[in-house]
């Protein structure tokens, strides 16, 4: 009999394990009064916020850019600033400088760029292994703006059968360490 509880207890346990990557994933967008395409991954997350722009999901897009950071000796912001006067659409893209370095400081930085705008609702655009604990983040710590998500995919950083590929399993791993942070630590303080 206990041989049977610990085989059924084994499966239900890889049964939730194989669900780990489709968890962490939130691809819900909302009309919104902006675009906020959060810090890192620059690959994929400001193509996705222009396809939403595109699609007429917000009328602005706003860049996290962490003002911190140089790239090849140039400032990471100067470099957003010379991507977003590149596009077409540069006069409905804007800058907002981050100094935190995690999504839960991330968020006093926004607050600020979001007042300056006069924003009420906010389509988050970040990494889809990202976006349930950014979702999260972003609605307790700033609770008087509606938010929803956009997943920017990236397959070579994560995909939700994270078992089947070694990056995917540590970002996998990792997201789910820094998800458990925030329930446990990060939202009670």
């Amino acid at each position: 009999m206990r041989i049977r509880v610990l085989l059924a207890l084994l499966l239900a346990g890889i049964a939730l394990a194989s669900q780990a990557g489709r968890f962490l994933v939130v691809d819900q967008p909302q009309p919104s009064d902006a675009i906020l395409v959060l810090a890192g991954e620059t690959g994929v997350r400001p193509a996705r916020a222009l396809e939403l722009l595109h699609q007429g999901m917000a009328p602005r897009v706003i860049l996290d850019v962490e003002v911190r950071d140089v790239l090849y000796g140039q400032p990471l912001a100067e470099l957003a600033q010379r991507y977003a006067n590149s596009l077409p659409e540069r006069e409905r893209i804007s800058i907002c400088p981050i100094t935190g370095l995690s999504t839960y400081a991330e968020t006093d930085d926004v607050n600020h760029c979001l007042e300056a705008r006069g924003v009420h609702t906010v389509l988050i655009v970040t990494s889809a292994s990202h976006t349930r604990r950014a979702l999260r983040i972003f609605r307790h710590r700033l609770p008087h703006y509606q938010f929803s998500v956009a997943a920017a995919q990236d397959p070579t950083h994560f995909g939700i059968s994270w078992w089947s590929n070694r990056e995917w399993a540590k970002t996998t791993f990792d997201e789910w360490a820094k998800l458990t942070w925030w329930e446990v630590v990060d939202r009670w303080r």
